[in-house]
């Protein structure tokens, strides 16, 4: 099973559209995730249109029409692999510690927030995954997406992908 992990996409406050490359990634995934900050409701539709399954949350700056669309945590269990999908974990300071124990009984958290890339595993082997953003880098060098794939209860191939300067 293959997906697409994308966060804080601000569309359209940050870049009108997703880049090429990530609508490339989202045709060819199984599930794509979305961690949060769309912030306005057609790229969610699009997503919904285009992907062949979506799991999402939404965000500090999503407003009332994607709170009431999307969970604040979503969990999805994928070929036996549990994940919880949330915009928000705090500060990066002990973030393994307190994920892990906010989360017993996630295998992978999927997070966004700070729009910078994050792949780390707490001691408990709980993964924590956050895929930057693919249109608002902030103080990072390249906008960025992951991808992964999901095989026999394993999580595997986990790449950060880097995206052209516009």
């Amino acid at each position: 099973m293959r997906l697409l992990l994308i966060a804080d996409t601000h569309l359209p406050k940050r870049a009108k559209d997703l880049p090429p490359q990530v609508w490339d990634a989202v045709d060819d995934a199984d599930v794509v995730i979305h961690a949060g900050d769309w912030v306005e409701p057609d790229l969610l539709d699009r997503l919904e249109a285009r992907a062949t399954r979506l799991v999402g949350c939404w965000g500090n700056n999503d407003g009332p029409e994607l709170r009431r669309r999307l969970p604040e945590r979503a969990d999805v269990i994928l070929e036996g692999l549990r994940f919880t999908v949330t915009h928000e974990t705090g500060a990066a300071s002990g973030r393994e510690a307190r994920m892990a124990q906010l989360y017993p009984d996630t295998d992978v958290l999927v997070f966004g927030h700070s729009h910078i890339p994050w792949d780390t595993t707490a001691r408990t082997g709980l993964r924590l995954l956050n895929p930057g953003s693919p249109t608002d880098r902030r103080r990072q060098p390249y906008c960025t997406y992951m991808t992964a794939v999901v095989h026999a209860g394993a999580l595997r191939d986990v790449k950060l992908h880097q995206l052209e300067r516009r």
